[in-house]
């Protein structure tokens, strides 16, 4: 617990998972995970945390605590609960990336524009260490991707990624049909797999893959 806004789980000496809230309209409450990756005193953080406290929490422990340059923040997909902290980050200089098509539904939700965009895939180096973000089909949006970082044999998968037990969730902007084949396509690109991170509860191995492609398949 770094503050009661925001809890950090480390994993590894490189690898942490950032943990907020997202309130809703409603009221409603729930924990939203994101990625920290550190290598030399350098960081990439995948998706924002939920809420601008917590934002700034996280890019102070960083900063400050660990002594980390934050080279950039990259959005899984354009929901709220990956880039609403968007604004702060914008406001520290430090760089914000995402696909072409999420900065296109970002701008649709009156979100500006990322510094950085790709088209299906951007590789970005960590010292010695390489990060490789890949558009591998719609899921539970149409512009959702996967983290891959090689040297840890781990993945962040957002929202497209259930943890054990899941329900299905937020299906509002997804593509039921395809989110089984997409998760597939994930797995079968990286065998080697050993840990995954969800956009929500606990992280795994594999067995969180096959349960969401399991979750899914009856939608076909």
């Amino acid at each position: 617990m770094v503050s009661k806004e925001l809890t950090i789980k480390k994993l590894s000496d490189h690898s942490y998972i950032h943990i907020s809230k997202l309130v809703l309209e409603n009221g409603a409450q729930y924990d939203c995970n994101g990625f920290i990756y550190v290598n030399n005193k350098e960081a990439y953080i995948f998706d924002t945390p939920a809420n601008d406290n917590a934002t700034t929490d996280l890019i102070q422990w960083l900063q400050k605590n660990k002594k980390t340059t934050i080279k950039g923040v990259i959005f899984n997909h354009f929901h709220a609960d990956c880039n609403e902290g968007m604004d702060v980050f914008k406001k520290e200089g430090i760089p914000t990336i995402a696909s072409k098509k999420t900065a296109e539904l970002m701008a649709l939700h009156k979100y500006p524009e990322p510094n950085l965009l790709f088209k299906e895939q951007l590789t970005l180096t960590l010292g010695n260490k390489t990060i490789i973000n890949t558009f591998m089909g719609e899921a539970h949006t149409v512009d959702n991707i996967v983290s891959y970082f090689p040297d840890e044999e781990l993945i962040f998968g957002g929202c497209m990624i259930k943890s054990i037990d899941a329900k299905k969730g937020n299906l509002a902007d997804a593509n039921i049909k395809e989110w089984s084949a997409t998760v597939s396509k994930i797995k079968n690109a990286y065998p080697k797999i050993k840990t995954v991170i969800p956009g929500h509860g606990e992280h795994g191995n594999t067995k969180l893959l096959d349960y969401t492609i399991s979750l899914f398949k009856a939608e076909k």
